[in-house]
């Protein structure tokens, strides 16, 4: 069977006003709205869209973290998805570990591609992808704007800065999604009652084999300094003189 893998991640809100703990060991999410990574939710929706012209059989959306990962992949399974893997851990895992467990993945369901977003906008790393091409030393192709496929090969534009690049990969391979390659579908409440009839299975990260021990250390986390209230100026000389007074020019 042709299948298609697609990473789920559990995330605050893009539209909530992220908090720090008022001891700065991180960001606050106890009543915080959680929802799919964006990017990831765009890997998503390009995924059911190959499945739709016929290039793919089945659709698997994986979520690692805790019990309430489940959420997501339930949303992500009204969306469309055939079926859902949670890996169950406490940890939060970082990008090596993250693409380990992809890996381990990889071997059980034979995928003929892996599609991530490009990074999540709760650490902002955008390094499983590329990782994960390198643990199955395989083809990637980053930061797509477009994906075409054939029965052996992908086509991808992607967006540098210079412009666009064409990439030509061979398959299996593994697509990180910009957010120019799609608009995700909106969820209707019939595809969410399907949903919950869909298949969810959930394994231990042990299992895997699957190290959740990190090499990074968050030593303190720190809200923005708030911006400073503009003034209004009554001509350039006001403010060359403005800008002299708080060291912005000599």
């Amino acid at each position: 069977m042709k299948r298609l893998l697609v990473g789920v991640k559990r995330v605050v809100d893009f539209s909530v006003r992220v908090r720090v703990k008022p001891d700065g060991s991180g960001v606050a999410l106890e009543g915080a709205k959680m929802s799919i990574n964006p990017f990831d939710e765009i890997a998503l929706e390009e995924a059911l869209r190959i499945r739709e012209r016929g290039r793919a059989e089945e659709v698997i959306a994986v979520g690692i973290g805790p019990a309430e990962v489940q959420q997501q992949l339930r949303t992500a399974l009204a969306m469309g998805a055939d079926r859902a893997i949670h890996v169950q851990t406490a940890a939060a895992l970082e990008p090596l570990a993250t693409a380990r467990v992809f890996r381990r993945l990889i071997e059980r369901e034979e995928p003929f591609a892996v599609i991530l977003g490009k990074q999540a906008i709760d650490d902002d790393n955008g390094q499983t992808g590329q990782i994960l091409a390198a643990l199955w030393d395989r083809a990637q192709a980053t930061f797509a704007s477009k994906i075409e496929l054939t029965d052996t090969q992908a086509t991808v534009t992607r967006e540098v800065d210079a412009g666009l690049e064409t990439l030509s990969v061979d398959l299996p391979a593994v697509f990180t999604t910009d957010l120019r390659l799609n608009e995700p579908r909106y969820v209707k409440l019939p595809d969410i009652l399907k949903a919950k009839k869909k298949p969810l299975e959930s394994i231990e990260l042990a299992s895997l084999g699957v190290d959740a021990a990190g090499v990074m250390r968050v030593t303190k986390t720190e809200a923005p300094a708030p911006r400073h209230k503009g003034i209004m100026v009554r001509d350039a000389r006001e403010l060359v003189a403005q800008l002299k007074a708080r060291g912005v020019l000599q």
